[in-house]
């Protein structure tokens, strides 16, 4: 995501601050497009707080009111900081009842933009990072529960086509987290989540971290729970003009760190590509197109 221009210094006060001035600063790392288009009122409502707490949250970084606050981040958007989607104006952040096909135009806009911001260079930075730290790993553990779950799954499936590596922690029989029993420090947990986070997700992979195992997490916040403990990390955007918020840029992440790990299997990758391509035909997987007839 964009960064503005407190982001480094709320994330090193996170921790100390109250629940609800931590609403209000995630509010400010998440959105800081908004920060400098919407009214402070506007901000609080759409955090879950009242005015005061923004206005609290102003003076314990420094600021006289929340005021100024907005006036950094409005003058990062004129100076082009917050990157090209800031000046295009503030994103629909709320739903409103326009029609069904405004609305999912609504959507795949706000998809569209957001995968594009993933296409930022200090986003691909993080991917290409993570990408080759998973790729450099004896084994490859893939989580993710809940909405987040097809995000890990394809990413593991994607990964069964190029070789043998990647282990899905699946909770079929709440037998998903017994894998990582075999797991060492050659090894790297890849772990999908996004609020509201799933405390399972979360507490396994603080004990990967603790074992020694790498994590390399996929979550939608520099202040995730997952932030704090991996060693790696790829920040999507989840908002939405939806009641639910967008897996589609995770989605895309996951696909991306695929594809870079295929690549970068080399011959092995495609040795296997075309073993699995043999078993598939072998056991007829998949529809052949109309009018396709066996060579004589």
């Amino acid at each position: 995501m964009d960064r503005g221009p407190l982001t480094e210094q709320i994330i090193k006060a996170f921790d100390d601050m109250p629940a609800q001035l931590q609403a209000g600063a995630r509010y400010v790392l998440d959105r800081p497009r908004d920060v400098a288009l919407l009214s402070m009122r506007e901000q609080a409502r759409q955090a879950g707080v009242q005015p005061a707490t923004m206005t609290r949250l102003a003076k314990r970084l420094g600021m006289d009111g929340y005021d100024d606050v907005r006036e950094l981040y409005a003058a990062a958007v004129r100076e082009g900081g917050l990157g090209f989607a800031g000046k295009a104006g503030v994103q629909l952040v709320s739903q409103k009842l326009k029609g069904d096909k405004a609305l999912a135009a609504e959507m795949l806009r706000s998809i569209g933009k957001q995968i594009d911001r993933l296409a930022a260079p200090s986003s691909l930075e993080r991917l290409v990072t993570a990408a080759r730290t998973l790729a450099s790993a004896r084994r490859i553990y893939c989580l993710g529960l809940r909405s987040s779950h097809s995000v890990a799954w394809h990413l593991h499936y994607v990964l069964t086509l190029v070789g043998d590596r990647s282990i899905h922690l699946d909770g079929i029989a709440s037998t998903g987290a017994d894998a990582l029993a075999r797991a060492t420090d050659r090894d790297v947990l890849l772990v999908a989540s996004v609020m509201p986070y799933t405390r399972l997700t979360i507490e396994l992979a603080e004990y990967a971290a603790a074992q020694g195992i790498a994590v390399v997490a996929i979550t939608d916040s520099e202040v995730a729970p997952l932030a704090q403990m991996a060693q790696h990390v790829v920040i999507v955007p989840t908002e939405s003009p939806s009641f639910f918020h967008a897996m589609s840029p995770a989605f895309a992440a996951a696909e991306v760190l695929g594809a870079i790990i295929a690549g970068r299997g080399g011959d092995d990758a495609l040795a296997s590509l075309r073993h699995s391509d043999g078993h598939l035909a072998a056991l007829n997987t998949h529809l052949k197109p109309r009018g396709s007839k066996k060579s004589p």
